[in-house]
């Protein structure tokens, strides 16, 4: 099952890296004269290698931008059976609990004449929306993620996001997350608000504020950050191997990059392991 997880990781990255190579070297590649020609004053200014590496960026950064998605797909898929991007899931919920499910977001907020914004508390909150009940309303939810454990049948939906979201997104996702767990169908078991990376090292230090007006992002089940998230869809230990792959790949690209598209030799240090 590890190596079934090793493989999916290195294609997905292997096939991303390969159209950007193809796209820079062969199909669009920086041309000086071209660049002349159009912009005649900044090539008057400024030395083409620095265009020419914006030239890559912006053929690199556009089909990167869904690649924690497609790294959890292909992890997920490998480990559980069944893992999916976008999906609907529709069900009904009661209108009691959707008019709470309004209520816990107003609160988390907004203050009042009587009372402050409130802390964000996963677990109350949830009690408190799925005892409201009442009146069944159609809801359709659009999942980040779902995985359907093939072993298990238990369904994780995911609410994949940037490890420094902002705050209006991350309301969007409680709301979802809430309405697909008070969905009286209870088409999935789990759903997470997850961070594929954390820039500040352990949880217990995630610093970036705007969620946190959201989820308890550091006592919240319902939160996963970094190997947490990894390890549940891949198996223990996947985001180990994620890191390492990803490491390993780096060097053979980056050699690539700095000869074949650079026209240079690659400096010391080059080959330094970035990811951790």
């Amino acid at each position: 099952m590890k190596e079934n997880v090793i493989t999916a990781i290195r294609q997905v990255i292997t096939d991303m890296m390969n159209k950007v190579m193809e796209k820079v070297l062969v199909t669009d590649p920086f041309i000086p004269e071209k660049h002349h020609s159009s912009k005649p004053l900044y090539a008057a200014l400024v030395p083409d290698e620095i265009f020419k590496g914006s030239h890559f960026e912006r053929r690199f950064v556009t089909p990167f931008g869904n690649a924690w998605e497609q790294l959890a797909v292909a992890a997920g898929s490998a480990y559980h059976g069944y893992c999916k991007q976008g999906i609907d899931i529709e069900g009904t919920v009661g209108d009691e609990s959707l008019r709470r499910i309004q209520e816990v977001l107003n609160k988390l907020e907004h203050s009042t004449k009587n009372a402050r914004k409130q802390k964000p508390n996963w677990n109350d909150e949830l009690t408190y929306v799925i005892a409201g009940g009442g009146n069944p309303i159609p809801v359709s939810v659009t999942c980040d993620l779902l995985i359907n454990n093939s072993q298990t049948g238990k369904k994780y939906a995911f609410e994949l996001k940037g490890p420094q979201p902002n705050s209006d997104q991350t309301k969007v996702s409680k709301e979802k997350m809430l309405k697909l767990l008070s969905m009286n169908e209870h088409p999935v078991d789990y759903a997470f608000y997850a961070l594929p990376y954390n820039p500040y090292g352990k949880r217990e230090n995630y610093a970036w504020s705007f969620p946190g007006r959201w989820f308890d992002m550091k006592n919240d089940p319902c939160v996963l950050i970094g190997d947490e998230l990894w390890d549940l869809v891949g198996g223990e230990g996947t985001y180990r191997l994620f890191i390492d792959e990803i490491n390993k790949l780096g060097i053979s690209y980056k050699e690539k990059i700095y000869k074949d598209y650079l026209g240079i030799e690659p400096p010391k240090g080059f080959d330094k392991k970035l990811l951790k």
